[in-house]
């Protein structure tokens, strides 16, 4: 069972990859180009995780890691730093979430998600990526 897993490993974190990062390309296109009203309203999330200022650099910053995380991702080029900056993003997700309550099934998404970065981060983007040519 493990060699079979293993000779498609690759081919499963490239798919991974692409719909994960496809998704989050499409999440933060209509954020990177909110320009600064937009992103300091993303960035007061902020507050749930204890900051209280500079809410239009984390809003720009939660749109660029999501947005340009994404691309990041899909093509398996600066990878692990694009999955953790994505990992930080939706654990600012899920405590806002947390923090308005929503409870967990509300955070879930941000959860689960933020933890599958969190794990591609130590994992890597497989063969199939640019990191690797």
């Amino acid at each position: 069972m493990w060699s079979a897993l293993s000779r498609h490993q690759n081919f499963a974190l490239l798919v991974l990859r692409v719909v994960l990062g496809g998704m989050f390309i499409m999440h933060g296109f209509p954020k990177i180009i909110g320009g600064p009203e937009k992103w300091q309203k993303i960035g007061s999330a902020m507050d749930y995780a204890g900051v209280h200022s500079l809410y239009g650099f984390f809003g720009f910053m939660a749109a660029f890691s999501e947005f340009f995380g994404g691309i990041a991702v899909v093509l398996g080029v600066m990878f692990r730093p694009a999955a953790l900056l994505m990992a930080t993003t939706m654990t600012v997700a899920a405590l806002m979430h947390l923090g308005k309550g929503d409870g967990v099934l509300g955070a879930a998404h941000a959860i689960e998600v933020g933890a599958v970065f969190f794990a591609l981060v130590f994992i890597g983007p497989g063969a199939l990526s640019l990191d690797k040519k």
